[in-house]
């Protein structure tokens, strides 16, 4: 039991002591104050601890006001939002450099991808003109009856074929609208392409030129002298 009131003691006579803060703080009114603890109106405020020899140890920033807050968060989502995007930037760049290791490789995706949307709008084109003659022989039927009512099965099928080839002219015009992004896409792959790999090009000589001047030969910017005869 001794033995552990002697422990006890010596941990208290080695435990450093305990060093009350200053704190510099100013009033409302402009005025420095200098005191051992912050007072509870003064609480929000800014203030300064300083140590025992008056040197400047830890800064307290005041509390934000509400608007200061709604800046504050504003700010904060603002750069989790860029941050966001540089990731999705960063995910695309590797993906980009995963998926073609040449530029001919991009150039065939982009042939495929626009042969497969020509192929489309030639079906449709295609279709057009089946509508098109079904349009001009009902127009042949309608202009054999003459001042006849046309029969309700006769009005349905002009206003189908009309239907129809409204359709198919939006499809048409969508996808020659396709067309223009696709080649766009592709042509923006290739050229983030070339920059990724310039830059993975002199990442790469910037890091084998110290090795390179280190090898035996290597160019160290010494002038050889010649041999003596």
């Amino acid at each position: 039991m001794w033995l552990g009131c002697l422990v006890l003691a010596a941990l208290i006579l080695l435990a450093p002591p305990v060093r009350a803060a200053t704190y510099k703080w100013v009033d409302d009114q402009g005025v420095v104050h200098y005191t051992d603890k912050m007072p509870p109106e003064a609480i929000n405020k800014g203030s300064i601890e300083l140590n025992k020899q008056g040197i400047p140890v830890k800064k307290n920033d005041p509390a934000l006001t509400p608007e200061q807050r709604r800046v504050r968060e504003a700010e904060d989502e603002r750069a989790r939002q860029d941050a966001k995007a540089r990731e999705e930037i960063q995910r695309k760049d590797r993906a980009l450099l995963q998926s073609y290791t040449t530029e001919s490789e991009i150039d065939l995706s982009k042939k495929r991808a626009l042969a497969t949307i020509e192929g489309q709008v030639q079906s449709a084109q295609a279709y057009v003109a089946t509508l098109t003659k079904r349009k001009d022989e009902i127009a042949a039927r309608v202009a054999a009856l003459g001042d006849k009512p046309l029969p309700p099965s006769l009005e349905r099928e002009v206003a189908n074929v009309s239907e129809e080839l409204e359709k198919q002219a939006d499809l048409i015009a969508t996808k020659r609208k396709d067309i223009v992004v696709v080649t766009a896409r592709y042509d923006a792959a290739k050229q983030r392409w070339r920059e990724l790999r310039a830059i993975a090009e002199a990442e790469s000589a910037a890091a084998a030129a110290p090795a390179a001047a280190a090898r035996p030969g290597g160019n160290s910017g010494n002038i050889p002298t010649s041999s003596k005869k």
